[in-house]
Protein backbone atom coordinates (compact mmCIF):
# COMPACT_ATOMS: atom_id res chain seq x y z
CA UNK A 1 0.00 0.00 0.00
CA UNK A 2 1.54 3.26 -1.26
CA UNK A 3 0.84 6.70 0.05
CA UNK A 4 -1.23 7.42 -2.44
CA UNK A 5 -3.52 4.99 -1.84
CA UNK A 6 -6.54 5.54 -0.40
CA UNK A 7 -7.64 3.73 2.88
CA UNK A 8 -8.66 0.08 2.51
CA UNK A 9 -12.09 -0.55 1.62
CA UNK A 10 -13.09 -3.53 3.57
CA UNK A 11 -13.83 -4.86 7.30
CA UNK A 12 -12.17 -7.56 8.96
CA UNK A 13 -13.22 -9.99 11.33
CA UNK A 14 -10.38 -11.65 13.36
CA UNK A 15 -10.40 -13.71 16.14
CA UNK A 16 -9.35 -13.06 19.25
CA UNK A 17 -5.73 -14.82 19.05
CA UNK A 18 -5.27 -12.34 15.70
CA UNK A 19 -6.27 -9.80 18.04
CA UNK A 20 -3.78 -10.30 20.63
CA UNK A 21 -0.92 -10.59 17.91
CA UNK A 22 -2.40 -7.36 16.00
CA UNK A 23 -2.16 -5.53 19.88
CA UNK A 24 1.18 -6.86 20.58
CA UNK A 25 2.86 -6.33 16.77
CA UNK A 26 1.53 -2.23 17.86
CA UNK A 27 2.73 -2.53 21.28
CA UNK A 28 6.65 -3.49 20.30
CA UNK A 29 6.21 -0.95 17.59
CA UNK A 30 4.95 1.94 19.99
CA UNK A 31 1.74 2.90 17.41
CA UNK A 32 -0.59 5.62 18.95
CA UNK A 33 -3.62 3.46 18.52
CA UNK A 34 -3.38 0.83 20.25
CA UNK A 35 -4.38 -1.57 23.74
CA UNK A 36 -2.17 -3.32 26.38
CA UNK A 37 -1.96 -6.88 25.11
CA UNK A 38 -2.08 -8.15 28.54
CA UNK A 39 -5.38 -6.48 28.92
CA UNK A 40 -6.74 -8.01 25.73
CA UNK A 41 -5.45 -11.68 26.33
CA UNK A 42 -7.35 -11.37 29.83
CA UNK A 43 -10.91 -9.64 28.65
CA UNK A 44 -11.14 -11.11 25.55
CA UNK A 45 -13.72 -13.84 24.50
CA UNK A 46 -11.12 -16.59 23.64
CA UNK A 47 -13.88 -17.72 21.15
CA UNK A 48 -14.97 -14.20 20.22
CA UNK A 49 -14.81 -12.53 16.88
CA UNK A 50 -13.88 -9.07 16.88
CA UNK A 51 -14.50 -6.43 13.63
CA UNK A 52 -11.30 -3.87 12.11
CA UNK A 53 -12.99 -1.01 10.18
CA UNK A 54 -10.42 1.07 8.57
CA UNK A 55 -10.96 4.61 9.17
CA UNK A 56 -7.86 6.84 8.05
CA UNK A 57 -4.29 6.03 7.43
CA UNK A 58 -1.81 7.19 10.28
CA UNK A 59 1.96 8.14 10.08
CA UNK A 60 4.67 8.58 12.87
CA UNK A 61 6.97 11.60 11.11
CA UNK A 62 9.12 11.52 13.90
CA UNK A 63 9.82 7.75 13.39
CA UNK A 64 10.28 7.63 9.39
CA UNK A 65 11.65 3.67 10.13
CA UNK A 66 8.20 2.76 11.16
CA UNK A 67 5.23 2.38 7.82
CA UNK A 68 1.99 4.03 8.20
CA UNK A 69 -0.59 2.24 9.41
CA UNK A 70 -4.31 1.94 8.92
CA UNK A 71 -6.31 3.42 11.72
CA UNK A 72 -8.73 1.59 12.41
CA UNK A 73 -12.38 1.83 14.31
CA UNK A 74 -12.47 -1.96 16.61
CA UNK A 75 -15.52 -4.09 17.72
CA UNK A 76 -14.25 -6.09 20.61
CA UNK A 77 -16.37 -8.90 22.62
CA UNK A 78 -15.40 -9.45 25.80
CA UNK A 79 -15.71 -12.48 27.85
CA UNK A 80 -18.94 -11.63 29.60
CA UNK A 81 -20.46 -11.30 26.64
CA UNK A 82 -19.89 -7.10 26.50
CA UNK A 83 -18.81 -5.57 23.27
CA UNK A 84 -16.44 -2.40 23.32
CA UNK A 85 -15.02 -0.12 20.99
CA UNK A 86 -11.65 1.04 20.28
CA UNK A 87 -8.45 2.23 17.76
CA UNK A 88 -6.09 0.58 16.61
CA UNK A 89 -2.87 1.13 14.21
CA UNK A 90 -2.39 -1.68 12.02
CA UNK A 91 0.31 -2.14 9.58
CA UNK A 92 -0.40 -2.50 5.90
CA UNK A 93 1.72 -6.18 5.45
CA UNK A 94 -1.03 -7.22 8.71
CA UNK A 95 -3.95 -5.89 7.61
CA UNK A 96 -4.04 -6.99 4.09
CA UNK A 97 -4.33 -11.26 4.40
CA UNK A 98 -6.97 -10.32 6.98
CA UNK A 99 -9.99 -12.38 6.56
CA UNK A 100 -12.27 -10.21 5.11
CA UNK A 101 -16.18 -9.30 6.14
CA UNK A 102 -18.31 -10.32 3.32
CA UNK A 103 -21.76 -10.05 4.64
CA UNK A 104 -23.27 -6.70 4.00
CA UNK A 105 -25.84 -7.44 6.49
CA UNK A 106 -23.06 -8.35 9.05
CA UNK A 107 -21.15 -5.00 8.20
CA UNK A 108 -24.26 -3.09 9.15
CA UNK A 109 -24.93 -4.57 12.77
CA UNK A 110 -20.52 -3.51 13.12
CA UNK A 111 -21.65 -0.26 12.14
CA UNK A 112 -24.32 0.23 14.39
CA UNK A 113 -22.57 -1.29 17.26
CA UNK A 114 -19.10 0.78 16.80
CA UNK A 115 -21.57 4.02 16.74
CA UNK A 116 -23.54 3.08 19.87
CA UNK A 117 -21.27 0.69 21.98
CA UNK A 118 -18.72 2.04 24.91
CA UNK A 119 -15.38 2.93 24.45
CA UNK A 120 -12.68 0.42 26.14
CA UNK A 121 -12.59 3.73 28.26
CA UNK A 122 -15.71 3.98 29.09
CA UNK A 123 -16.72 0.33 29.96
CA UNK A 124 -13.64 0.70 32.24
CA UNK A 125 -14.39 3.37 34.23
CA UNK A 126 -18.38 1.96 34.28
CA UNK A 127 -17.01 -1.57 35.97
CA UNK A 128 -14.79 0.99 37.95
CA UNK A 129 -11.33 -0.29 36.87
CA UNK A 130 -10.25 2.54 35.10
CA UNK A 131 -9.52 5.24 38.07
CA UNK A 132 -5.72 5.15 37.67
CA UNK A 133 -2.46 4.60 36.18
CA UNK A 134 -0.50 2.25 37.80
CA UNK A 135 -3.45 0.52 39.26
CA UNK A 136 -4.64 -3.36 38.99
CA UNK A 137 -7.31 -1.86 36.52
CA UNK A 138 -5.63 0.96 34.94
CA UNK A 139 -6.85 1.96 31.28
CA UNK A 140 -4.85 0.14 28.67
CA UNK A 141 -2.58 1.71 26.65
CA UNK A 142 -4.39 3.72 23.59
CA UNK A 143 -7.18 3.58 26.02
CA UNK A 144 -8.26 6.92 25.09
CA UNK A 145 -10.66 6.38 22.12
CA UNK A 146 -10.73 9.20 19.19
CA UNK A 147 -14.02 9.56 16.81
CA UNK A 148 -12.64 8.93 13.40
CA UNK A 149 -12.17 11.17 11.04
CA UNK A 150 -14.29 9.90 8.24
CA UNK A 151 -17.60 10.45 9.03
CA UNK A 152 -19.72 7.07 7.67
CA UNK A 153 -22.28 7.33 4.65
CA UNK A 154 -25.42 6.46 3.98
CA UNK A 155 -25.09 2.70 4.71
CA UNK A 156 -23.27 3.47 7.73
CA UNK A 157 -20.19 3.07 6.28
CA UNK A 158 -16.74 4.88 6.91
CA UNK A 159 -15.23 6.02 4.11
CA UNK A 160 -17.05 3.67 1.96
CA UNK A 161 -15.81 0.29 3.52
CA UNK A 162 -17.23 -2.84 1.97
CA UNK A 163 -17.97 -6.04 2.40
Amino acid sequence: MHADQPVPREVKVIDSASLVRLEQRAYELSLNQRLDPGWVRANVAPDGAHYLWPAVWNSLPHRPDVPRQVRCELLITLRAGDRVMSLLDVLPDDFTPLPRLTSRQKGMEVSQLLDSVPSVREWLLREGEGEGEGEAGALPAGGCVQQPAEPRDADGRAGGAEW
